[in-house]
């Protein structure tokens, strides 16, 4: 059963100060998520989390993962300019991105990042732009047709098609960036690959690393340049369902050492770095949207609408994802009730749920979505004219902060010309 993190009676006390509806993220459960994922690497000496900032693009948010040790994972211009904000530089940064204008890749070496280049023709591209290419460099890998892991013990088939997506670079290819990166004056490289997404699997990320060291091996062999680290990029999911049963993050690591003993240290690797880019996995679980019910309507079927919509949080809009909802103070209370959840857009699939059994909501009450902690806030949008909301954090000791005001009409009208 899912439980929400925030209590009813903090809840009310929150809106006195910040009315819904709002992000508000759980530091606690930030930093001991943190933590347990160092503690599962830790037998990596040169093993760093890089924080997927497209999932939480917030300053406070980053600043907590900063000091628990974590590095970002950058895609844009913006990205790394908030990163460089926010106090990372140099090897705290990876650069993952694509279609890349040449001033992304400026401003990326300039702060000394890991840049990971997303195509072979980005070799030339890269040395052009800058003048020279660096001396460690990074490429992304895609091994093509379909990834299937099978039916892992949670019952969850992974599958997903590397083939059908737009990133990466083919093992001939690799072996061709490589080369041509050398004699352009690189000197320490990196293979970075991402076949599936949300997975929970504690089967997928040892199998991603599998297949990544034994190409690392075969592009060291080929090419004889130094492979420095290894990016498994991200992929590990979250239960999101009530029903699913969470990653074991102690697991995922034990099974990636394995690989790497039995691929990597016989290969003469045993110096490989192991990176990641978690975004869902570091945030998802920590972060809630709450919303108040507005209104409620009786026709062909029952509804709630509450003042947030797909423009607080589009995943169920977009992707018919579910986000698990509490009414808080209802923890305890059955499930009586067959309700849409939705909110005010002139779209009909501003749906947050649909058929969701719930306990009775009435107006007033104040409801948590759960999970929104990455690809919630950072997804938003103002389409209808509506305006982004307040991102709070609960701290460690009960207290909260203001992290991100909401959005004022004089925003939304700023770039406007009249």
């Amino acid at each position: 059963m899912k439980k929400p993190f925030l209590t009813l009676a903090q809840a009310r006390e929150i809106v006195k100060t910040y009315p819904t509806p709002f992000h508000i993220y759980d530091e606690r459960g930030i930093r001991e998520n943190a933590r347990a994922l160092r503690t599962a690497f830790a037998w990596n000496p040169g093993f760093k989390e890089y924080f997927a900032v497209k999932a939480t693009p917030t300053p406070g948010i980053l600043k907590i993962l900063r000091e628990e040790g974590c590095g970002v994972d950058c895609a844009s211009l913006t990205e790394l300019m908030l990163s460089e904000r926010c106090g990372f530089s140099g090897k705290e940064i990876v650069f993952s991105s694509n279609e890349t204008p040449a001033e992304e890749f400026q401003l990326a070496d300039k702060l000394g990042a890991y840049i990971n280049l997303d195509d072979l023709t980005h070799v030339d591209f890269l040395h052009k732009a800058l003048g020279r290419v660096p001396q460690w460099v990074c490429c992304r890998f895609n091994p093509g047709g379909v990834f299937t892991l099978g039916e892992s013990e949670e019952g969850f088939q992974v599958m997903d098609e590397p083939g059908q997506a737009k990133y990466g670079m083919t093992r001939p290819q690799l072996a061709q960036a490589f080369t041509r990166l050398r004699e352009l004056g690189a000197e320490h490289f990196g293979i970075h690959a991402f076949l599936a997404s949300n997975t929970i699997s504690n089967e997928y990320y040892p199998a991603l690393a599998r297949l990544l060291f034994q190409t690392a091996a075969d592009v060291a062999r080929e090419t004889g340049c130094h492979v420095a680290f290894i990016d498994l990029s991200g992929g590990i999911g979250v239960p999101y369902r009530p029903d699913q049963s969470a990653n074991d993050i102690a697991a995922i690591g034990e099974g990636v050492r394995r690989a790497y003993e039995e691929i990597l240290v016989p290969a003469g690797m045993g110096d490989v770095a192991i990176f990641t880019e978690l975004g869902r996995f570091m945030l998802a679980p920590f972060g809630h949207l709450i919303t108040t019910a507005i209104h409620e309507k009786h026709i062909y079927k029952e509804y709630i609408g509450v003042d947030a919509c797909a423009a607080n949080l589009m995943r169920p809009s977009m992707y018919g994802a579910y986000h698990h909802i509490t009414v808080l103070g209802k923890e305890d209370a059955p499930c009586g009730q067959v309700y849409d959840v939705v909110g005010s857009l002139c779209e009909n699939s501003d749906k947050f749920a649909i058929d969701r059994a719930l306990p009775e909501v009435e107006i007033g009450d104040l409801l948590a979505i759960h999970d929104t902690g990455a690809h919630g806030f950072s997804m938003g949008y103002n389409y209808n004219g509506k305006l982004r909301s307040a991102e709070l954090l609960l701290r460690e000791d009960g207290s909260v902060e203001l992290m991100r005001r909401a959005e004022t009409p004089d925003d939304y009208f700023a770039t406007l010309i009249w």
